[in-house]
């Protein structure tokens, strides 16, 4: 018996179609947000994972590609990927290059030219000439195009790493997953030594 479909199995097209947008009119990376903050309220709020697990349309995206179309060899993770070292080193590495790109928006506001590149990797500026930012304050602009590298970049390591490995490898060491997992471990501790049990899903 085929499961059937709800709403959410499809957002996966809205990741598609985040990153054209962004093609087009760079200003369409503040969408992003949108997939930076919830993740973090439903940890707060319910204690669990639900984002990660029925919501990620990133993930349902590398699922669709690696998984029903086949561009997955299908294996395991490394080890190295998994261990808690690497995951939290990464989310580290992670957001001091968000923390670069607010520090760069805040200098366009105060006068600073805008730099109208998309960074991929965090090394290779790609220029990004062809858009109209005119319609936004610069600052505006600047944060866009860190965010919208920040949003590609992370989509490359997830393709690369579902070439290689399983179809969602990327969520092994997915900065955000490692940050609503630490969110619902610490609410869990909490709502243990209140005497309360959590049933979240960490």
């Amino acid at each position: 018996m085929l499961k059937q479909k709800r709403w959410y199995d499809y957002l996966w097209i809205a990741s598609a179609i985040y990153l054209a947008l962004g093609f087009f009119n760079i200003l369409f990376a503040w969408l992003g947000l949108i997939c930076f903050i919830t993740p973090l309220l439903i940890a707060i709020i319910k204690g669990n994972k639900t984002y990660c697990n029925r919501y990620c349309g990133r993930g349902q995206l590398f699922e669709l590609l690696g998984g029903r179309l086949g561009f997955s060899r299908k294996k395991a993770p490394p080890k190295f990927l998994r261990s808690k070292w690497f995951r939290y080193g990464f989310l580290a590495f992670f957001m001091t290059m968000f923390g670069m790109m607010v520090y760069a928006t805040y200098a366009v506001f105060w006068g600073a030219p805008l730099k109208k590149a998309v960074t991929l990797l965090w090394t290779f500026k790609l220029p990004w000439d062809w858009v109209d930012t005119s319609m936004a304050a610069p600052w505006m602009a600047q944060f866009a195009f860190g965010f919208y590298g920040v949003m590609l970049t992370s989509t490359l390591l997830g393709l690369l790493t579902m070439l290689l490995c399983k179809p969602r490898s990327w969520c092994v060491y997915c900065p955000m997953g490692t940050m609503t997992q630490g969110i619902c471990q610490i609410k869990y501790r909490k709502e243990f030594s209140n005497g309360t049990q959590s049933k979240a899903n960490c």
